[in-house]
């Protein structure tokens, strides 16, 4: 996995890339948290979809869930970019939607609209 600095507004962001399915479970993604957090500081991820197995879209497997659990735990915030639109569940799109309002996790389109709703979480 890939962990690259970055300061956007005086926010350290760490921003996660890799090879497609390298988180698998909340043990992975909680390991790749704190591997950003000792890297670079930051608490705030940026995390590119395709890192994600695609049991995280299917809220069924509880791995969405585990995962997000995980995160507040370790006070951490975490916006994952790319295409949603291929997903057609209706709980995963009132997932996406609920956590897009909240403060803590973001879904959205592009690596830069990630970037900066964690610069700009409070």
């Amino acid at each position: 996995m890939e962990i690259i600095h970055r300061k956007e507004n005086g926010v350290d962001i760490a921003l996660l890339s890799g090879p497609a399915g390298c988180i698998a479970d909340a043990a992975e993604a909680l390991e790749a948290a704190m591997s950003a957090r000792h890297e670079t500081g930051a608490s705030r991820l940026v995390i590119d979809k395709r890192l994600l197995a695609e049991d995280f879209f299917i809220l069924s497997t509880g791995l969405a869930g585990e995962v997000l659990q995980k995160f507040i735990n370790y006070h951490i915030k975490a916006a994952i970019w790319g295409d949603y639109t291929r997903y057609t569940s209706k709980p995963l799109r009132d997932f996406i939607y609920e956590s897009n309002c909240g403060r803590d996790f973001f879904f959205v389109e592009t690596e830069e609209e990630a970037v900066r709703r964690m610069a700009e979480a409070r």
